[in-house]
């Protein structure tokens, strides 16, 4: 008999992007919390609805580039106005892949704003998902910052 045991290392797995946008971290805020829009300019994440509030399950619809869409309902740890945005997910229930996603805002000080968005993804699926994470994931994660860019830095054009 073959035990595979699997170390917490293995279990675990962190994506974090980041971009640079050419404006404040309420310009950035008020595009990213504008969840009505999200279908018309966000490649990933296509729909978050519900009270977006900290302790509230909302419903979000996540579209990962060569992939099947999927729909969760996350609970939102976080909602720091201008600062930051995060939520907990599972698949299924706790304990088999949950991911810990997030989004910061950091104010540069001079007019621009770093904006990161990273997960953490736990649990004893995540060792099978880890290409698809690294591969896929991270393609939505980059395209979504860069139409955040753009939305962000276009409104300011006018």
């Amino acid at each position: 008999m073959f035990i595979t045991v699997l170390n917490a290392t293995a279990m675990a797995k962190e994506i974090k992007t980041e971009i640079v946008i050419n404006a404040t971290p309420e310009k950035v805020w008020a595009v990213l919390t504008n969840f009505e829009e999200y279908p018309n300019w966000n490649p990933f994440i296509k729909s978050i609805t519900g009270q977006v509030a900290v302790g509230n399950t909302i419903t979000a619809r996540l579209e990962l580039p060569k992939a099947k869409g999927m729909t969760f309902k996350p609970k939102v740890l976080v909602f720091d106005t201008n600062k930051e945005f995060r939520w907990l997910g599972h698949l299924l229930f706790p304990g088999l892949f949950d991911g810990e996603h997030k989004f910061e805002l950091i104010d540069n000080g001079n007019g621009t704003t770093t904006f990161i968005q990273s997960e953490n993804f736990r649990g004893i699926l995540v060792p099978f998902f880890k290409k698809m994470l690294d591969k896929n994931t991270t393609n939505g994660f980059n395209l979504m910052n860069q139409k955040l860019k753009e939305m962000v830095e276009q409104k300011i054009k006018r």
